[in-house]
Protein backbone atom coordinates (compact mmCIF):
# COMPACT_ATOMS: atom_id res chain seq x y z
CA UNK A 1 0.00 0.00 0.00
CA UNK A 2 1.46 3.42 -0.94
CA UNK A 3 1.58 6.36 1.52
CA UNK A 4 0.97 9.69 1.00
CA UNK A 5 3.22 11.81 1.48
CA UNK A 6 2.37 15.40 3.31
CA UNK A 7 4.08 18.74 1.25
CA UNK A 8 7.78 19.22 3.31
CA UNK A 9 7.48 21.72 5.94
CA UNK A 10 10.00 23.87 4.13
CA UNK A 11 8.01 24.40 0.82
CA UNK A 12 7.68 27.31 -1.06
CA UNK A 13 3.47 27.89 -0.99
CA UNK A 14 2.87 29.42 -4.47
CA UNK A 15 -0.22 30.76 -3.35
CA UNK A 16 -2.27 33.62 -4.87
CA UNK A 17 -2.76 36.09 -2.94
CA UNK A 18 -5.63 39.07 -2.71
CA UNK A 19 -6.94 41.70 -0.28
CA UNK A 20 -10.59 42.10 0.69
CA UNK A 21 -11.84 45.21 2.31
CA UNK A 22 -10.99 45.70 5.94
CA UNK A 23 -7.64 43.89 5.89
CA UNK A 24 -8.89 40.46 5.08
CA UNK A 25 -6.21 38.57 3.08
CA UNK A 26 -7.39 36.03 0.63
CA UNK A 27 -5.05 32.75 -0.12
CA UNK A 28 -5.11 30.37 -3.03
CA UNK A 29 -3.51 27.33 -3.70
CA UNK A 30 -2.38 26.70 -7.32
CA UNK A 31 -1.74 22.75 -7.07
CA UNK A 32 -2.50 19.94 -4.75
CA UNK A 33 0.98 20.12 -2.65
CA UNK A 34 0.06 24.21 -2.14
CA UNK A 35 -3.58 22.86 -1.45
CA UNK A 36 -2.45 20.78 1.61
CA UNK A 37 0.03 23.33 2.72
CA UNK A 38 -2.32 26.24 2.88
CA UNK A 39 -5.15 24.16 4.71
CA UNK A 40 -3.05 21.91 6.72
CA UNK A 41 0.21 24.44 7.47
CA UNK A 42 -0.32 28.02 6.70
CA UNK A 43 -4.10 28.38 7.99
CA UNK A 44 -4.94 29.09 11.91
CA UNK A 45 -7.56 27.58 13.46
CA UNK A 46 -9.90 31.01 13.50
CA UNK A 47 -9.45 31.31 9.60
CA UNK A 48 -12.03 30.59 7.24
CA UNK A 49 -11.76 27.77 4.47
CA UNK A 50 -13.14 27.55 0.99
CA UNK A 51 -13.40 24.30 -1.77
CA UNK A 52 -16.18 24.30 -4.21
CA UNK A 53 -18.56 21.57 -3.91
CA UNK A 54 -18.27 18.43 -6.43
CA UNK A 55 -15.17 19.37 -7.96
CA UNK A 56 -11.75 20.02 -8.40
CA UNK A 57 -10.70 23.70 -7.29
CA UNK A 58 -8.13 25.58 -5.44
CA UNK A 59 -8.61 25.74 -1.42
CA UNK A 60 -9.22 28.99 -0.60
CA UNK A 61 -8.08 30.50 2.84
CA UNK A 62 -9.68 34.05 4.42
CA UNK A 63 -7.08 35.60 6.95
CA UNK A 64 -8.51 38.86 8.72
CA UNK A 65 -7.38 40.74 11.52
CA UNK A 66 -7.03 39.18 15.51
CA UNK A 67 -10.33 38.94 17.04
CA UNK A 68 -12.27 40.06 14.07
CA UNK A 69 -15.39 38.30 12.75
CA UNK A 70 -15.95 38.54 8.36
CA UNK A 71 -19.01 39.93 7.59
CA UNK A 72 -21.34 37.85 5.15
CA UNK A 73 -20.61 39.98 2.24
CA UNK A 74 -17.24 39.45 2.74
CA UNK A 75 -17.49 35.85 3.23
CA UNK A 76 -19.48 35.62 0.36
CA UNK A 77 -16.65 37.42 -2.03
CA UNK A 78 -13.91 34.66 -0.75
CA UNK A 79 -16.47 31.70 -1.66
CA UNK A 80 -17.29 33.41 -4.84
CA UNK A 81 -12.74 33.22 -5.45
CA UNK A 82 -12.75 30.03 -4.45
CA UNK A 83 -15.68 29.33 -7.20
CA UNK A 84 -13.51 30.85 -9.92
CA UNK A 85 -10.20 28.98 -8.82
CA UNK A 86 -12.39 25.65 -9.75
CA UNK A 87 -13.50 23.90 -12.80
CA UNK A 88 -16.47 25.89 -12.09
CA UNK A 89 -15.06 29.19 -13.34
CA UNK A 90 -17.39 29.32 -16.10
CA UNK A 91 -20.73 28.11 -14.91
CA UNK A 92 -23.24 29.58 -13.19
CA UNK A 93 -24.25 30.00 -9.49
CA UNK A 94 -22.86 27.46 -7.79
CA UNK A 95 -21.86 25.66 -3.97
CA UNK A 96 -19.26 26.42 -2.49
CA UNK A 97 -18.10 24.85 0.70
CA UNK A 98 -16.57 26.69 3.84
CA UNK A 99 -15.84 26.02 7.28
CA UNK A 100 -13.04 27.60 9.53
CA UNK A 101 -9.78 26.28 9.53
CA UNK A 102 -9.92 23.48 12.43
CA UNK A 103 -12.65 21.70 10.88
CA UNK A 104 -10.24 21.09 8.22
CA UNK A 105 -8.26 17.40 8.19
CA UNK A 106 -6.28 15.14 6.59
CA UNK A 107 -7.74 11.69 6.60
CA UNK A 108 -4.69 8.89 6.98
CA UNK A 109 -3.76 7.57 3.79
CA UNK A 110 -5.27 10.16 1.91
CA UNK A 111 -3.72 11.77 -1.81
CA UNK A 112 -1.87 14.96 -1.82
CA UNK A 113 -5.18 17.50 -1.71
CA UNK A 114 -7.33 15.87 -0.17
CA UNK A 115 -9.15 16.87 2.73
CA UNK A 116 -11.93 16.14 4.81
CA UNK A 117 -14.29 19.17 6.96
CA UNK A 118 -16.49 19.17 9.46
CA UNK A 119 -19.09 22.20 10.48
CA UNK A 120 -19.64 23.08 6.82
CA UNK A 121 -21.63 25.91 5.89
CA UNK A 122 -22.85 26.22 2.31
CA UNK A 123 -22.60 29.28 -0.20
CA UNK A 124 -24.34 29.81 -3.59
CA UNK A 125 -21.84 32.25 -5.42
CA UNK A 126 -20.74 33.28 -8.76
CA UNK A 127 -17.43 32.75 -9.50
CA UNK A 128 -15.66 36.15 -9.45
CA UNK A 129 -12.77 38.15 -8.41
CA UNK A 130 -12.80 41.36 -6.38
CA UNK A 131 -15.46 43.75 -6.25
CA UNK A 132 -18.02 41.93 -8.52
CA UNK A 133 -17.91 38.90 -6.39
CA UNK A 134 -21.07 39.59 -4.44
CA UNK A 135 -23.16 41.60 -6.89
CA UNK A 136 -24.84 38.50 -8.32
CA UNK A 137 -24.26 36.32 -5.26
CA UNK A 138 -27.51 34.79 -4.33
CA UNK A 139 -28.10 34.76 -0.47
CA UNK A 140 -29.11 30.96 0.74
CA UNK A 141 -26.95 29.35 3.11
CA UNK A 142 -27.12 25.81 4.25
CA UNK A 143 -25.70 25.42 8.08
CA UNK A 144 -24.72 21.87 9.41
CA UNK A 145 -25.37 21.04 12.74
CA UNK A 146 -23.27 22.64 14.71
CA UNK A 147 -22.76 25.14 18.45
CA UNK A 148 -20.08 27.54 15.93
CA UNK A 149 -22.49 28.64 13.50
CA UNK A 150 -21.34 32.21 12.37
Amino acid sequence: MSRSKSPPRDHNVRAIEYMLPGDWKVLAGRTDVDNDYLSLRVARPHDWWFHIRGMSGSHVILQGPPGEEPSRQTLKRAAAMAAYHSKARGGGVVAVSCTRARYVTKPRGAKVGTVQIRKEIVLKVRPALGETATEDATDSAKYSAGPDRR
